[in-house]
């Protein structure tokens, strides 16, 4: 049954609507780069150290987290997000709402976390890691005190823009329930034919990019520069 139509932005009924559902975007948008950047850190160090010609040169198990990525990764999340509902139940105990949303998204933003991990520790100069053997280093004091610090910059720049996937992930939750300004702008815009709600959705998440951008733009350059 189709929602009735209404015009116009109505800030006694849009108005606590918007807030709520930036509440929640805010929520699994956080939640989820919190959680899956760092398992996605985690496991991008493991992609790196133990690929072949690698810190660590684990080619079995290099295989294994590699195929792990590969098959998660390309999924679109639409898709994923209803495939892995059992699992989402299972661990998370529903499949509706705002937490079974960011479970998926984690599991999304882990395998993403780790590529853009792995892609720019392998574009670092490998001088540096001859270097740092030369002089006695071992290679976990290699990986973490020498490649990520000197990675760093290009790191919080993989972040910012991963900032953007995880935020078009949560607009997608509306699918199952889970909230959100993606759910808010389906809900009283496109099915209530209101394209001004829509848009004010819209601007919202722009707003919110931009600002991550140049705060990761501005981090990145202070790294750079210290």
């Amino acid at each position: 049954m189709s929602l009735p139509a209404t015009s116009g932005w109505d800030w006694t009924l849009h108005g606590p609507l918007l807030w709520q559902a930036l509440g929640q975007t805010l929520q699994m948008v956080s939640v989820t780069l919190l959680v899956g950047g760092v398992l996605g850190l985690v496991l991008g160090l493991g992609l790196y150290g133990a690929r072949p010609g690698g810190l660590f040169a684990r080619r079995g198990l290099y295989a294994v987290l590699n195929a792990v990525v590969n098959v998660i990764r390309p999924i679109p999340f639409i898709i994923f997000i209803t495939a892995i509902r059992p699992l989402t139940l299972a661990v998370v105990g529903t499949s509706l709402g705002t937490r079974a949303a960011t479970f998926p998204m984690i599991i999304m933003c882990t395998v993403a976390t780790a590529r853009i991990v792995e892609q720019t520790l392998v574009s670092t100069d490998p001088g540096i890691v001859e270097a740092a053997r030369a002089m006695g280093a071992s290679r976990a004091h290699v990986l973490l005190r020498v490649l990520v610090p000197e990675s760093l910059a290009p790191l919080v720049l993989g972040y910012a823009f991963l900032f953007v996937g995880v935020l078009d992930m949560s607009a997608m939750a509306g699918v199952i329930g889970g909230g959100g300004l993606g759910q808010f702008a389906l809900s009283y815009g496109y099915q209530r034919y209101n394209d001004l709600v829509t848009w004010v959705a819209v601007a919202v998440m722009i707003v919110m990019v931009q600002t991550v951008q140049q705060l990761g733009n501005l981090l990145a350059r202070r790294v750079l520069h210290r």
